[in-house]
């Protein structure tokens, strides 16, 4: 079957991700783009969402990928807007995050008068990006677009990049139209796998699962297996949507500042099973888990080898499948519940702060969680507060948890808005810094445009928390990690948005019950306590506690 004849490149690359069912594309508008945005307004079932920075856009496109698994698609125009995304291309490519990426790429026809110098690009994604290709033909473009599509969801997902020259998009097409295709796994072995995973499991004395943001869509299949089998179950670094928090066999979460009790299940291991994740250093606490004593199990497809002293089996398969294998085979078992699960209950027990003189961030997750309904989908920076975060909110509704495990700043706030146009129907909310949302809170005013009621809560300590803890424990002083005050409520309003200030713990829960019936974004900007920098430290306590040498010592 041919397309219709006089179509355009542009006009059959958005039927091809119509068909795919990629529902936006996110981009700064450029002019290299200028047919395919026309071609795109055209369309009812793709959207473009035009934001205020590439490095917002691309947060956007990683957050729906991340949020839906399906992927959406990125537009990079010229050298600085292509640099600009970078940020957000690498996070997809570390959270296994599927994307398209269509970049600028110096025009064909090098004749054409007034167009600035720019260069290619494309090479500079190829450590971060599964799949980079450039288009020398404008007929090649749709080809490599239905590839691209099918090469970001299978095996390990990630986001691929597509270099298209900035003429090409307006020539004829009338070839035969191309269509992406997710090629399934192989699951011949699955059975054999399953098998040999049962009769480990079925061996050993204290068998524990880790699961990432690739076991999601495995969760009903994963609590069977956990109940069944008696499974202690931990996850992974800000997955914690993946398996119930408040399950009778939740060990915890494998984040920043976890105390040696709530490590308990993982220490005793023999063998432990590591479904849809990877072992990034803090999901292995530093490198410390799986140790070379434990039998390691890798579920997942498209993994990487894996360095590590010790056995290792890696099974190639999506996780539901594989659990599903696993649970008609290996026998049900009666195990104690680890100490892991109390100690977990005790950690995630928010303390009582009524003695604060000022707010502290403990009460804004306290009104937060106590307010907002429980499927809410929260989005977070990196930042010491988002350990607040991760220690009380009580994740237990599926895919609920959007942040990135690479530490990327500014990330909240555009993925609150792509989370909020892909689920319009769940309330979401942002928690950032006073610093993220200084890089890239400007897309509030894209939630106002595109009509995302977003909440995003502002935590404002008027420090870099974590580089003023490092300076503390090393220097006993400070130095470049202060922020000046800034008044985001006005500033929210000054976009379009609605604008809150707290600075006394009691107006928390009235404005927050506000904002949350509220049918347009709203910032609050809560002026919490800038000594208390994670839920266990003081800024004060470190910085008394070193002192600092003169520089003749």
């Amino acid at each position: 079957m041919r397309y219709q004849v006089g179509a355009t490149v542009a006009q059959t690359a958005v039927r091809i991700l119509t068909e795919a069912q990629v529902r936006r594309v996110y981009a700064v508008v450029g002019e290299a783009f200028l047919e395919l945005l026309d071609a795109l307004q055209r369309e009812r079932e793709v959207t473009l969402v035009s934001a205020r920075h590439d490095s917002g856009a691309a947060f956007m496109a990683e957050a729906e990928g991340k949020l839906t698994e399906r992927p959406a698609v990125l537009l990079a125009s010229r050298g600085p807007g292509a640099a600009n995304l970078a940020i957000g291309v690498q996070t997809a490519y570390q959270d296994e995050t599927p994307m398209v990426v269509l970049l600028e790429t110096p025009a064909l026809d090098r004749t054409i008068t007034g167009e600035l110098p720019t260069s290619d690009l494309t090479a500079m994604f190829e450590s971060i990006a599964k799949w980079c290709i450039r288009a020398e033909d404008p007929d090649a473009v749709p080809g490599l677009l239905a590839e691209a599509l099918t090469r970001c969801r299978e095996g390990r997902p990630g986001p691929v990049v597509l270099g298209v020259p900035s003429d090409a998009w307006g020539v004829p097409y009338d070839s035969a139209k191309p269509a992406a295709k997710v090629r399934p796994p192989a699951t011949g072995t699955l059975g054999r796998s399953a098998e040999a995973v049962a009769g480990l499991v079925d061996e050993a004395r204290y068998p524990v699962v880790i699961v990432g943001g690739r076991a999601r869509s495995a969760r009903d299949e994963l609590i069977a297996v956990a109940d069944e089998l008696a499974l202690p179950v931990y996850n992974a670094f800000r997955r914690q949507d993946a398996f119930p928090e408040t399950h009778a066999r939740y060990a915890g979460h494998l984040g920043l500042g976890i105390p040696a009790r709530q490590l308990d299940a993982l220490e005793r291991a023999d063998l432990v099973l590591a479904l849809g994740t990877q072992l990034d250093e803090v999901t292995t606490q530093g490198y410390r888990y799986p140790t070379s004593q434990q039998t390691l199990v890798l579920v997942g497809t498209g993994i990487d080898e894996q360095r590590r002293r010790g056995l290792t089996f890696r099974v190639d398969s999506e996780v539901e499948p594989f659990l599903r294998e696993l649970r008609s085979i290996a026998a049900p078992r009666t195990r104690r519940a680890s100490a892991a699960n109390a100690a977990v209950h005790t950690f995630m027990t928010p303390p009582d702060t009524s003695g604060n003189t000022r707010v502290h961030p403990v009460d804004v997750i306290r009104a937060l969680r106590k307010l907002a309904p429980e499927d809410t989908i929260v989005t977070s920076d990196a930042g010491n507060f988002a350990q607040f975060m991760h220690r009380y909110w009580c994740f237990t509704a599926p895919r609920s948890q959007l942040g990135p495990s690479n530490a990327a700043m500014g990330y909240a706030v555009p993925a609150a808005i792509a989370a909020k146009l892909a689920e319009p129907r769940r309330a979401v909310v942002a928690m950032v810094g006073d610093a993220g949302t200084l890089m890239t809170g400007q897309e509030i005013e894209t939630a106002v445009r595109y009509r995302a009621p977003v909440m995003v809560v502002v935590f404002q300590n008027g420090v870099h928390g974590a580089l003023a803890m490092h300076q503390a424990r090393a220097h006993g002083r400070l130095s470049g990690v202060t922020i000046p005050l800034t008044d985001f409520a006005s500033w929210a309003r000054g976009l379009g948005a609605a604008g809150y200030t707290v600075d006394d713990r009691e107006e928390l829960e009235a404005i927050v019950a506000s904002a949350l019936v509220r049918q347009r974004p709203c910032v609050i900007d809560v002026r919490t306590d800038p000594d208390v920098v994670t839920p266990d430290v003081r800024l004060s306590t470190l910085l008394s506690a070193v002192r600092p040498q003169s520089p003749g010592q």
